[in-house]
């Protein structure tokens, strides 16, 4: 195991902290504010806080995270579905198919420009962020091994 790959590693996980940190912050505000169907301006700039934190922070475990401890590991790399599916093997995320739906919904977040839509997207996100915090506690668990 490389010496560059474990110091990534630890630079990574310390990113990893933070973007949670700010996720959850977010996430609590958001649930003080609800889903509704109006929002004034400062709700609204709190729910796209949420929304790019938690594109953010999916971005964060699977373009960096998984693949880092795949590479530690000695796997190969793959798709895009095989970290996904690694990271479930490992105990990283409990669920492939729940966590490619936040990878869905990252993409939405990405590429929607309705405001009909962006409200549901509020939802999904309120709803969908503890399964990125809980992967994050399970990929911290896991990297303590190293």
């Amino acid at each position: 195991m490389s010496e560059d790959l474990l110091l990534l590693l630890k630079q990574q996980l310390k990113l990893l902290d933070e973007a949670v940190n700010v996720l959850n912050f977010s996430e609590q505000k958001c649930h003080e504010i609800g889903i509704k169907d109006n929002y004034t301006p400062d709700e609204l700039d709190r729910f796209e806080s949420l929304t790019s934190r938690f594109a953010r922070l999916c971005d964060i475990l699977l373009q960096k995270i998984f693949r880092l401890i795949d590479e530690i590991d000695l796997e190969s790399q793959g798709t895009m579905r095989d970290r996904i599916n690694n990271a479930e093997k490992k105990g990283l995320i409990q669920s492939a198919e729940r966590f490619i739906k936040c990878r869905i919904l990252r993409n939405e977040i990405a590429h929607e420009y309705t405001s009909e839509n962006v409200l549901e997207i509020f939802r999904k996100v309120l709803n969908m962020t503890p399964i990125l915090v809980e992967s994050v506690e399970n990929v911290k668990t896991y990297c303590q091994k190293y």
